[in-house]
């Protein structure tokens, strides 16, 4: 270690020392926490507190002779931290190491112990705050957690507001995308324009939801002209972007951006519209705290530049006209030389679309925030008592990326780690550019549109005069061909809240002149309501027509797959949605590892759901068996339960002790049971 100190002019020592010489209260830890910790203490040293970091670079063989060299002699106190959770141990590893090495030391500090990180959680300035804290405290806490909201075992720290401690000059931003849409890719980029055009330090965490194509995408960007040492999430931007208007009633984007900070929106409506839009509380913390207001409608500019869903350039380029972290024009010409780069080869007509990007996306419009809106009163949200307790109080949260936020207690009655099946259908993620609008005159009733859908989010119902005619107004339908179905009424009716816009639909349609355009998502809002009477009060009338005979009539069953986080367009799951409609009610899962398990089981989103019995697919997935050999134990568990019944019900029958409609319903399940097995 002291050769690497010669050649990279770093310490380096089995452990190391920060902190005030006179430190009273010092933290013990290992990592890249303690990057976090020596932020806290920069930051409280000038508070004139005296505290102290050990940071252990060598962990086994452990030397007591190489920590009490660092080790001050004025420590009071000693806080022991470790990211992990031993069960059983009277505490975790290193803690107990530093309790053993003091037992037979003249110097015996007050030692307490804590664990951090748990379930990948980051680990802020303020959660070490609060542990600096605890050691003030007359009978500081042994045993805590910091980061997590333990109200069953109280164990859990106070958690403490988020405060900046990096160094002055750092300038953090927060990039709010969904995933496809070039967001990550434009944020790679100007961490690469601004780290070699200048002598900026930079520093990128990316954040992506496991929706992967369609979900929500987070970029965390630190530049700075001193070295950035945070080891964790921007939580106190300066600059926060939008980059899909849907996410304005979603998320909480302005949660942590510092008073006169900048916030730009990627707005499909103009000014006076944009104000109606922008929810109470966003209007209220910006009018308080002094925000910049910045919008660009990147969606039309993309569109009309041919880029399709791509506004990553548009708003890549937005961002450097409104934050100033390098001069405009250094950032326009370095954009277009990474441009040219990574589509010279595709022909001077992709490169001049994307440089007409970079030069519309300086076009941005500042909306000057009005001072009433500092006086908004923000309504209580309405709660619905329709909707599951489990979906208000864990998944609601979790999909607004509060999850961290949820106390222990949430999860009380889910240690057996099942969820509940069809939680999917209160997502309503909204993400669709465009959505199909059916043509009632061109349809001629293939239910190919349905089949192909990749997220069942449009299906075919039949109803009687009478549900049409108590239907939203406005609802058209057409007189049902074919069979059995010429008593009912035909309609394709979509959930456009569960649309991604991928067009497989209007692209499968075998009509003539198409029985399915796509249109701007805003124009088909209203089906929103035709939806849910659709799906609640007409329902399924899937036994009209044998489901087994061919595709159409398969579609008219309730999926029992739907609604998932597959990308959009995804040529997987039809598959798995026609199973289910045809099976689904008597359906045991064994998932393998990959894109299956995660559109078909990531927490908090279950798109396997049952139907009005209670009935529907049982799902698993086990990320350490192979999923043939777990689903064959699944069988094997399964038969020997049945086989369980089968004696039961023999040994009741001999003795003659049940009655006789019991007696009668015993022999024929033992029939049947006998007819399947052979």
């Amino acid at each position: 270690m002291s050769e690497i100190n010669k050649l990279t002019g770093r310490e380096y020592k089995p452990f190391t020392y920060y902190g005030a010489p006179d430190a009273e209260n010092v933290i013990v830890a290992m990592g890249s926490v303690t990057e976090t910790i020596k932020e806290t203490i920069d930051y409280l040293l000038e508070k004139g507190e005296k505290i102290g970091l050990i940071s252990v670079h060598l962990y086994r063989p452990f030397s007591a002779k190489y920590f009490f060299d660092v080790y001050p002699k004025s420590v009071k106190r000693l806080t022991v931290l470790d990211r992990t959770k031993e069960p059983g141990a009277e505490g975790e590893p290193l803690y107990l190491d530093i309790r053993s090495m003091f037992y037979e030391s003249s110097m015996k500090p007050f030692i307490v112990g804590g664990r951090y990180g748990l379930s990948s959680k980051d680990t802020t300035p303020s959660q070490m705050m609060s542990v600096f804290e605890n050691m003030k405290l007359k009978e500081p806490k042994n045993h805590f957690t910091v980061g997590i909201v333990d109200d069953v075992t109280f164990k859990s720290l106070p958690i403490l507001p988020e405060i900046n401690v990096c160094c002055s000059g750092t300038y953090a931003a927060k990039f709010y995308g969904l995933g496809s849409d070039g967001t990550v890719g434009a944020n790679k980029n100007s961490i690469k324009i601004i780290g070699d055009s200048t002598d900026k330090y930079c520093q990128a965490y990316f954040a992506y939801d496991s929706k992967k194509s369609g979900g929500i995408t987070t970029s965390h960007l630190r530049f700075g002209d001193k070295p950035i040492r945070s080891p964790y999430l921007v939580n106190t931007p300066d600059f926060v972007a939008c980059h899909v208007p849907a996410y304005l009633e979603k998320y909480d984007m302005l949660k942590g951006l510092v008073r006169k900070g900048t916030f730009l929106l990627n707005s499909i409506w103009d000014v006076e519209e944009t104000k109606h839009r922008l929810p109470d509380h966003m209007k209220k913390y910006m009018a308080e705290n002094k925000i910049n207001f910045y919008i660009i409608n990147a969606t039309a500019i993309a569109e009309e530049l041919g880029l399709g869903n791509r506004t990553n350039t548009i708003m890549q380029a937005a961002f450097f006209k409104v934050a100033n972290v390098i001069p405009y024009e250094k950032a326009v010409s370095e954009m277009k030389k990474a441009i040219y780069k990574s589509y010279g080869r595709k022909g001077e007509a992709v490169v001049n679309m994307n440089y007409a990007a970079v030069d519309k996306g300086g076009e941005v419009t500042k909306i000057e925030i009005p001072a009433e809106w500092a006086s908004v009163k923000i309504a209580a949200k309405e709660e619905n008592t329709n909707i599951p307790a489990f979906i208000t109080n864990i998944m609601e949260p979790m999909n607004s990326m509060k999850g961290d936020d949820l106390p222990v207690s949430a999860f009380l009655g889910r240690e057996d780690g099942t969820f509940p099946s069809g939680t999917a259908a209160y997502e309503k993620r909204g993400i669709a550019v465009f959505s199909p609008e059916w043509q009632p005159d061109e349809c001629i009733q293939c239910n190919q549109c349905a089949y192909v859908c990749p997220h069942a989010a449009i299906r075919p119902f039949l109803l009687t005069e009478e549900e049409l005619a108590n239907a939203p107004e406005g609802t058209k339908a057409i007189q049902g061909v074919g069979g059995p179905l010429k008593a009912y009424k035909f309609k394709i009716q979509l959930s456009v809240y569960d649309c991604t816009g991928c067009g497989n639909c209007a692209d499968v349609c075998p009509s003539k002149n198409k029985a399915l355009i796509m249109k701007p998502f805003e124009t088909q809002l209203a089906e929103a309501d035709r939806w849910i009477y659709m799906h609640e009060k007409v329902g399924y009338k899937d036994t009209i027509a044998d489901k087994f005979v061919n595709v159409k009539n398969s579609q008219f069953s309730q999926p029992l797959f739907e609604f998932s986080g597959a990308c959009a367009g995804c040529g997987e799951t039809p598959y798995i949605k026609t199973i289910t409609q045809l099976f689904g009610d008597r359906m045991i899962i064994a998932n393998a590892t990959g894109c299956s398990s995660i559109y078909g089981g990531s927490a908090p989103s279950t798109p396997y759901t049952s139907n009005k019995n209670g009935n529907g697919p049982a799902w698993a997935n086990s990320l350490f068996e192979d999923n043939a050999e777990y689903g064959y134990g699944l069988q094997i568990g399964a038969s020997k339960l049945r086989e369980r019944i089968e004696l039961k019900m023999a040994e009741s029958l001999e003795k003659s002790s049940v009655n006789a409609d019991t007696k009668t319903a015993f022999e024929e399940w033992l029939k049947n049971y006998w007819l399947r097995r052979t």
